[in-house]
């Protein structure tokens, strides 16, 4: 045994990763179980293309003594790692050939375990949750034969995803809770884990148990943190981190993780960066940013991730309704699976009242109350009691969606996420002011507005505008000819050129513009157009004043 195969096996117990790496290369030729640990040492680097040369000549060392199995378990590592990267021909061919070589095992065959996980995940894919069903149940059995801990702990992560997909979320978080216990005791090595830890992660993000999103993020980052050289983790770790960063309001280390994270994932390219651009997106159209956002949520598209619902909400900030209506009724006509459309109902709700569908906002909120009582994480149970009182309070009952919207502020403090408290206070205040309380409306508005500049959050503020006391009011909902209008002020047209536009008079066009200035409390063309481009109601180009 030569002193550099030492120095590299010493490294990659005690996780130094890049010092195992070097020494195991400096070291070569290796025996087989050296490739192996050459093989992910090398890959958890990010030298993506040394760790598949040492999981083939690996493979091929298992092959040349008759070891099927350990040939067959290197192939998949191989295979997987590849489909990972996004190279699915080569990790295919792999994963086919490791399937070959344990045809017919029995089910005390690790491998066999392992080779079902692919399987899974293209059930799942395909919607055929009753098949991911019952692969998730082969895989925990092949684990619980076999004694495999890092079979079990993808199969749990399996049958919780597949839970979650039959809408058994409460089954489905507690087989996700128990695949996490496996890896944070270090039951299971490290590719896995990593997989199992990003998986988890997301999950409770999109059923909006941030409790448990922040419990195992903070898990992951020191996870991470112990093993400094960890490169393939830390971008989707930094991706999570800027979620939670982003609900406690903290907007500006938020966007700085999510850059970080984009840039970590683009190189190599990693497919969680799908995640990482929509996270852009988000915080992007939060700050009314809103040529980023659309700009981050088509890069997140491209690299598989639906920019749902964040795309139907910034078309909703830009002032395009009916955009925004047909994409949250497509979203949810698409989406079956309670899980699935946990994150689009609350957009729903906001998007059915913009457009006065009182009845599929109400249907939104009521889903939305259900799943509360099932899954019982407070986010969620405070975006339903907003949500049903923002619907109370278009239904015309101030005195019922107060209590509601009470009891979401009160959850928005104990959970300490400020900009989705000042949202409430905005909605408290139209029940207020519904009440006759005007005092108590403007209270609320002004406490929301404070938490929307302190945030920079530019379209709610830009909903909420000076009333004649000084206080803060409503920026009133424009109709789709008043948009039609002031995107037409916006270019420097006159009201006569505005009417032979739009074929209406300029005594008409007048009554609009005074009708703008109203709603949106202000008192100038100049200052209505400014408005607009706050608003992203149209683009500003060298040519915004068209030949007439």
């Amino acid at each position: 045994m030569t002193w550099g195969v030492e120095r590299g096996r010493d490294a990659f117990e005690r996780r130094a990763w890049r010092d195992a790496f070097d020494a195991f290369v400096g070291a070569a030729p290796l025996g087989v179980d050296d490739e192996e640990r050459l093989a992910v040492a090398a890959f958890l680097v990010g030298e993506d293309e040394a760790s598949a040369h040492a999981w083939e000549r690996a493979h091929l060392g298992h092959l040349e003594v008759g070891d099927h199995e350990s040939a067959a378990r290197c192939g998949f590592w191989l295979g997987l790692t590849l489909l990972l990267h996004g190279e699915a021909a080569r990790g295919s061919g792999w994963l086919a050939r490791a399937d070959r070589l344990v045809a017919g095992a029995g089910p005390t065959c690790a491998v066999t375990g392992l080779l079902l996980v692919p399987s899974f995940l293209g059930a799942l894919e395909s919607g055929d949750t009753a098949g991911a069903v019952e692969l998730a149940r082969r895989i925990v059995a092949i684990a619980v034969a076999c004694g495999d801990r890092d079979v079990l702990a993808l199969g749990l992560l399996c049958r919780g995803e597949a839970s979650l997909a039959l809408g058994d979320l409460a089954g489905g978080l507690r087989s996700l809770d128990e695949a996490m216990v496996s890896v944070t005791t270090g039951e299971v090595t490290p590719i896995p884990a990593g997989i199992v830890y990003c998986a988890v992660i997301e999950a409770c993000v999109d059923v909006f148990d941030l409790r448990r999103a922040a419990e195992w993020t903070e898990a992951l980052h020191q996870w991470c943190s112990s093993q400094p050289d960890l490169v393939p983790y830390r971008g989707q770790c930094l991706v999570h981190r800027s979620q939670l960063l982003q609900v406690h309001g903290d907007w500006t280390a938020a966007i700085i993780e999510a850059r970080r994270a984009a840039e970590r994932l683009a190189e190599p390219l990693h497919p969680a960066l799908g995640i990482a651009r929509y996270q852009q997106g988000e915080l992007h159209r939060l700050r009314g940013e809103f040529a980023d956002a659309m700009k981050a949520y088509r890069a997140a598209s491209e690299m598989g991730r639906d920019p749902a619902p964040g795309l139907a909400l910034l078309r909703l900030a830009q002032g395009d309704h009916t955009s925004a209506a047909s994409a949250i009724r497509r979203m949810l006509a698409e989406r079956t699976a309670s899980h699935a459309r946990l994150p689009v109902l609350a957009a729903a709700v906001e998007v059915h009242l913009a457009v006065g569908d009182l009845a599929g906002a109400r249907a939104a909120s009521d889903e939305l109350s259900a799943l509360a009582r099932e899954i019982d994480a407070p986010v969620l149970h405070a975006i339903a009691e907003h949500a049903t009182g923002a619907v109370l309070v278009a239904s015309a009952d101030p005195d019922a969606a107060l209590v509601r919207l009470r009891a979401a502020s009160q959850r928005w403090r104990d959970l300490e996420m400020p900009y989705e408290l000042a949202r409430t206070r905005v909605t408290i205040a139209r029940a207020c002011r519904a009440l006759g309380d005007l005092d108590a409306a403007e209270i609320e508005l002004g406490l929301a507005r404070t938490t929307f500049e302190q945030l920079g959050a530019a379209p709610d503020l830009d909903r909420l505008v000076p009333s004649v006391d000084g206080g803060s009011s409503f920026a009133s909902e424009l109709s789709d000819r008043e948009l039609e209008v002031i995107r037409l002020v916006a270019t420097g047209r006159t009201n006569r050129e505005i009417a032979t536009t739009l074929s209406i008079s300029a005594h008409t066009v007048a009554r609009h513009l005074q009708n703008i200035f109203v709603k949106l409390g202000v008192s100038s063309r100049t200052a209505a157009t400014a408005y607009a481009y706050r608003r992203g109601f149209v683009v500003r180009t060298d040519h915004d004043r068209p030949d007439t």
